[in-house]
């Protein structure tokens, strides 16, 4: 009998990966395409056939967790509600103006990003706080009214309040939301300190518009997602993974999407270092690659890398402290991850001048690759790694076959004719490019930092991670891969092993040396009685309740802050050791210190909620979702143009035991694994793959 059942759901842009884990430790898996138009469906079916596979009844679940790409395809797609913007008289332009800098400043041809919120729907009204929260005019209620009339009126659905300086008075902007919420019942409304309650007006103002811009979207989803859940009978809580890797009830997701646009992935990088502690890896650089995009994050010292702002933009995204201006930006706590248009599906493409790329642009689910047989005409990398012999000629345990002449046919007239080389050497250049694409991500995270990924191990999952983690880590010169058991599901896997989070902040602003123990305590009292409600409210008792707060410092007239974590109990002393807890860390990321007064931020408290019966990866039994034995056997596959076509071995992994020497390739139903002629793979006592390289670092 299963009890105590659970499923993690991450929907990816091609597929959706579910897994279903009991009180026992065994697990169930499903790959499944996903539905773009209609995100639930895919969620829901692959449920049922978890649930049969398992013998698990739907009222036997007691958790469903769930990372979702909604908030982030919105705004990648730029298909976001009609929003409007009422701010402060005179501070209209605030979200457009931005930080008046760009990330690049030689780029000549570089275009701001066009603001979620149009000019025309930005709206004006008298009223005004002072810096130190007193008020210098009042709101105009009428003036409010009026204003906002215009906007409903123009077809706005969703409203985004931002006054200035309401992080230190938020009597305005919640009377605002107030008589907004009252006349226009059916239009969804936001005001800034409801999300980010803290100073910098651009920022707040951004973050609350992304906010009321993806808010209608994800709360539509995540409706119809919690009745067909109902409808088949699971009355399970849904949780969804936040953007700094923890879950959160799905209320708090429909009322601050933001803190949910990076949903999913950073579950993935905190399950990579949950397993990398246990298996003794402390120092690990997680790489994730799907069907769509590319991730990368850093772990160092079984820490998580994370970050208190996150900008959206195309390309490559990565929270940065020094480039900024590229995209959208949010405030809100993230795990520090690199990203870039780089998967499985990446369609690969000539330009004008007769260079390839390989993305942005995805086939996705619908059509997808080529080889797929779907409808896709245009070559991408899974095509060319099914060219190449890395892929067999089904996936999903057999569910789809592959075409690997309708690939090659479209790498031959797209790529290699145009280019004028033969087909291996074309579909070799797109694996390649993509590399490179995907090298960026790391390098982002570890070279771009002041670290060398040489010191740590290469932690790589997603469905088409295992296939190019070894060339990627040979090309930085890592000598160590670790293939986690079930790579291509690895994140919802992740989802399981996460905590509750809840956050809160309070600005603080002042110099560090006229903070006081007794300034101090009441800001910890009120912030820790918030989350103990907010905690409580969600099932968790006092014992299951984690705190962990931090001051965010800076030197006076400085723009970046950095936290400072505070012990568990506050005392006297520990006051006169914050400037020195700042001046290291300080000196850690920039090499020097100074002289000069350190200045107080906001006091950040993160809250956990420690979930029982999560999954530990020391328990973790063997997959029963890939029983199924596969025969070994033996192809071709193009190693290069130093190696060429090889005869490699093919396994399956899940009776793969022992060690062995590459050129090698094991098949599972998730995913699959390329070990190349320099490179030899054994097991580990957690099921991992361990795969150690050798030979010269790729040029």
């Amino acid at each position: 009998m299963v009890t105590g059942a659970r499923v993690g759901v991450d929907i990816g842009g091609t597929f959706t990966d579910l897994v279903l884990c009991d009180d026992r430790g065994r697990t169930w898996f499903e790959k499944i395409a996903s539905t773009p138009a209609h995100p639930e469906g895919a969620v829901l079916d692959g449920i049922v056939a978890l649930l049969e596979q398992g013998g698990v009844g739907p009222a036997d679940l007691v958790e469903v967790l769930h990372g979702t790409t909604v908030g982030s395809n919105t705004l990648l797609q730029q298909s976001g509600a009609v929003t409007g913007l009422i701010t402060t008289k005179g501070f209209r332009d605030v979200l457009e103006i931005g930080r008046v800098r760009t990330p690049d400043m030689f780029d000549l041809q570089w275009d701001k990003p066009r603001p979620l919120v149009p000019r025309r729907l930005r709206g004006e009204v008298g009223e005004r706080i002072a810096a130190d929260g007193s008020v210098v005019l009042p709101l105009d209620e009428d003036e409010l009214c009026r204003v906002a009339d215009k906007l409903v009126a123009a077809g706005v659905v969703s409203i985004a309040i931002c006054f200035i300086n309401s992080f230190r008075n938020p009597d305005h902007e919640r009377r605002a939301e107030a008589v907004l919420r009252h006349r226009f019942p059916d239009v969804a409304i936001t005001a800034s300190v409801s999300v980010l309650a803290e100073m910098r007006e651009y920022e707040r103002t951004s973050t609350v518009v992304v906010n009321a811009y993806v808010l209608p979207i994800l709360q539509s989803y995540l409706r119809r997602l919690s009745e067909g859940l109902l409808a088949m009978g699971v009355t399970a809580p849904l949780l969804v993974s936040d953007s700094n890797g923890g879950l959160a009830a799905a209320r708090t997701a429909q009322d601050k999407p933001v803190f949910f646009i990076s949903s999913g992935r950073s579950a993935g990088v905190v399950g990579a270092a949950r397993l990398g502690r246990a298996a003794g890896l402390e120092d690990i650089v997680v790489f994730d690659m799907g069907g769509t995009t590319a991730s990368a994050s850093l772990v160092r010292g079984g820490q998580i890398s994370r970050a208190n702002e996150y900008e959206f933009r195309a390309g490559i995204s990565a929270p940065a402290r020094f480039i900024k201006a590229g995209g959208y930006m949010m405030r809100v706590p993230t795990v520090d991850v690199a990203e870039v248009g780089s998967g499985g599906g990446s369609i690969a493409w000539i330009d004008d001048g007769g260079l390839l790329h390989v993305g942005p642009l995805s086939a996705g689910a619908d059509p997808g690759p080529v080889c797929y047989g779907r409808g896709g005409e245009r070559p991408t990398v899974s095509d060319a790694n099914l060219v190449l012999g890395y892929l067999p000629d089904r996936l999903a345990d057999g569910s789809l076959s592959l075409d690997v002449e309708a690939a090659a046919a479209s790498i031959e007239r797209e790529l290699a004719v145009p280019l004028g080389l033969s087909l291996e050497e074309a579909a070799f250049g797109v694996r390649e490019v993509a590399n490179v694409n995907m090298a960026r991500t790391i390098r982002a995270v570890s070279i771009e930092r002041g670290i060398d990924p040489r010191d740590f191990s290469l932690c790589a999952f997603g469905g088409s991670g295992p296939v190019h983690a070894c060339d990627l880590a040979r090309g930085l010169g890592m000598k160590r891969v670790m293939l986690p058991m079930m790579p291509g599901v690895f994140t919802a896997l992740g989802m399981l092993t996460g905590d509750v989070e809840r956050h809160f902040l309070t600005a603080m602003p002042g110099l560090l040396d006229d903070l006081t123990l007794p300034d101090l305590e009441p800001a910890v009292s009120n912030l820790r009685a918030l989350a103990a409600a907010a905690l409580g409210e969600e099932n968790f008792d006092p014992e299951q309740m984690r705190f962990a707060f931090s001051l965010e410092l800076r030197f006076e007239g400085q723009d970046s802050e950095i936290p400072i974590a505070l012990p568990a109990v506050l005392r006297e002393a520990d006051m006169e050791g914050l400037r020195q807890a700042f001046l290291t860390a300080y000196e850690a990321l920039y090499q020097y210190v100074s002289e000069d007064q350190v200045e107080v931020v906001n006091l950040r408290l993160l809250a956990r909620g420690v979930r029982p019966g999560k999954l530990d990866f020391a328990t973790l039994g063997r997959s029963d979702s890939d029983r199924r034995s596969r025969p070994n056997g033996e192809r071709m596959v193009y190693f290069g143009r130093r190696d060429g076509w090889l005869p490699t071995m093919i396994q399956d992994r899940q009776t793969f035991d022992g060690a062995a020497s590459g050129p090698l390739i094991l098949e599972s139903t998730d995913s699959t694994i390329v070990v190349p002629p320099w490179a030899r793979v054994r097991g580990d006592r957690l099921g991992n793959l361990l795969i150690e390289l050798e030979g010269e670092v790729l040029p």
